[in-house]
């Protein structure tokens, strides 16, 4: 840890989903646009050692970093909207904590004492935050769940100590709460706000600016009151209005001071804020030449937060091209062959998502065959790879019933397999898995070489012949159909340097038909769209184009 890191502690009140995330992502764009280098870690107070087991519908998109941890969505927030590369160590835990805790004590290194919440679990909660410091002007540390949670106590205990620990001039708390607008008084209500910083007080956190979430901008006269009730400076009540655009939050944060008043507080030197960027990126988003609808088949459409990284990397793709990216999502379990092209037909281009279990299986594979048979632009990510390996070994290779071992075991085609063995070129071992092994953390897990072939989509798309790219799976295409599937058609345009994996396909007299094993998603941001986004959507642009002309 450097001498003069500085850290930001950011705690939400009254409920759930006020953002943040997305706060925390905003004020490191911020800081970074000030020539400050910035580092976001979240501490999850679930027992769960990490998300990775936990299903879509409770904890929304499970996010994967290079070095392959599971991590929760917001750390694909952070790295949105900075230029920070997280880790592991980015994401602790509740389960996390306890977990290495409990294997020192069972190791003996506490010489038999008593091992206690405080010091030993608060001790280890304030390490896991050392851990990312090095090397960092700014830590911003994002604390999941909300205050009065009992689960979030002893992180918040941990935060209140660490100010002691490395100095009170280097730390700050921010407390992101709500301030509703009760339509039938016809005015903004501090009271949830003033409840949720006198429980936060009443730990011994006093915060020193507040975020208020609301639907307009706060007038002088109600910061003023927040201010008198939570003891704060009128400055350091900081409107966080809703808005249209998640990429417009920096920009409101800045016009109401934020910026500026952390930097003040953390006596930090900077340069002025270089925004420009973000205030092109928010115009394009807003004012597109054209728009292009893309349908996502898939098992989580009720939950679009199980997608949050795939619908901002499309969103992205959008940007590439100057357009509005429109999504309707599909429930992949109510599409089969009878109304398939009733439920796609408004589609410009189709994208089959990563997911796990045989729930909506054939629905996907329909989306497939739809997209194959009528030259409709088709993105498969992970699962929506095999998928369309499935069909077209169905309907093109003549393999009646060929499918993944993942959902028909006995298949007389497993043209995927579950993979059991496979070298980690991150640790330099080879991993081998079976049936049998336990689910967490025991997949094909973060990134790993891959090499294009020339004259592919996806050589056009990266321009390039060697890429990395994140993975999360366990099934994997299996190489003894490999020549068959070639001969009818498949391009296999993608493979792990030594031939043995494939990780894109592709199929020929098709305009846009991809594949890929990975999660290109994990991997785009606003200011660098991903390649395979941004082709996507301008072959999906192509498409709405040729279907609009008499």
């Amino acid at each position: 840890m450097g001498n003069k890191t500085k850290f930001i502690f950011v705690t939400g009140g009254v409920l759930s989903s006020l953002g943040k995330g997305l706060a925390s992502a905003a004020m490191g764009a911020l800081l970074e646009s000030r020539g400050l280098t910035v580092t976001i870690q979240k501490l999850d107070p679930y027992i769960n050692v990490d998300p990775g087991t936990m299903n879509p519908f409770q904890h929304g998109e499970v996010y994967v970093t290079d070095d392959g941890a599971e991590t929760d969505l917001d750390l694909g927030h952070y790295e949105r909207f900075t230029k920070a590369k997280l880790s592991r160590n980015n994401n602790f835990t509740t389960g996390k904590i306890y977990h290495s805790v409990i294997t020192r004590e069972r190791r003996g290194d506490f010489l038999g004492g008593t091992v206690q919440v405080i010091p030993h679990i608060t001790d280890e909660i304030k390490k896991s935050i050392k851990l990312v410091a090095d090397g960092v002007d700014v830590v911003i540390v994002e604390i999941g769940g909300t205050i009065g949670d009992i689960e979030s106590l002893p992180f918040l205990e941990a935060i209140r100590q660490f100010n002691a620990d490395v100095g009170k001039e280097n730390v700050i708390y921010i407390h992101l709460t709500l301030v509703p607008y009760i339509a039938t008084a016809g005015e903004v209500k501090t009271k949830p706000t003033q409840h949720s910083v006198k429980e936060l007080r009443s730990i011994g956190i006093q915060p020193d600016i507040l975020l208020c979430r609301t639907d307009r901008y706060l007038t002088k006269d109600i910061k003023s009151k927040i201010a008198l009730f939570c003891n704060v400076g009128v400055d350091e009540v900081i409107t966080a209005k809703d808005v249209d655009c998640i990429y417009e939050v920096p920009l409101i944060f800045h016009k109401e001071g934020l910026d500026q008043k952390i930097v003040e507080l953390l006596n930090i030197w900077t340069r002025s804020p270089k925004l420009k960027e973000w205030e092109r990126l928010v115009k394009s988003l807003k004012e597109p030449k054209s728009s292009v609808t893309i349908a996502i088949v898939g098992k989580y459409v009720n939950l679009t937060e199980s997608y949050k990284s795939l619908n901002e990397a499309l969103s992205h793709g959008g940007i590439s091209n100057d357009c509005k990216v429109n999504l309707y999502f599909v429930d992949s379990e109510k599409m089969d062959g009878n109304n398939c092209r009733d439920a796609l037909a408004d589609a410009d281009g189709i994208l089959v998502p990563g997911g796990f279990g045989s729930r909506g299986i054939e629905g996907k594979i329909c989306a497939a065959k739809y997209a194959r048979e009528y030259k409709i632009p088709y993105f498969g990510i992970c699962l929506g790879m095999q998928v369309a390996v499935a069909e077209f070994a169905r309907n093109v290779a003549g393999m009646e019933g060929a499918h993944s071992q993942e959902f028909a075991k006995n298949t007389p085609y497993p043209v995927i397999y579950l993979m059991v063995e496979w070298y980690d070129d991150k640790t330099g071992t080879v991993q081998r898995r079976d049936i049998a092994s336990d689910k967490g953390g025991t997949m094909r897990l973060g990134a790993y070489p891959c090499h294009i072939e020339k004259g592919t989509l996806a050589y056009e798309a990266y321009g390039v012949l060697n890429i990395s790219e994140r993975h999360r799976h366990r099934y994997e295409f299996n190489n003894l159909f490999k020549d068959r599937l070639e001969e009818k058609g498949l391009v296999i345009s993608g493979t792990s340097p030594d031939g043995d994996l494939v990780e894109m396909i592709e199929i020929k007299d098709h305009p846009w038909f991809l594949g890929c094993q990975f999660h290109p998603e994990f991997k785009s941001s606003p200011m660098e769209p991903h390649p395979l986004f941004r082709e996507f959507i301008r072959a999906s642009l192509e498409y709405a184009g040729s279907r609009s002309v008499p």
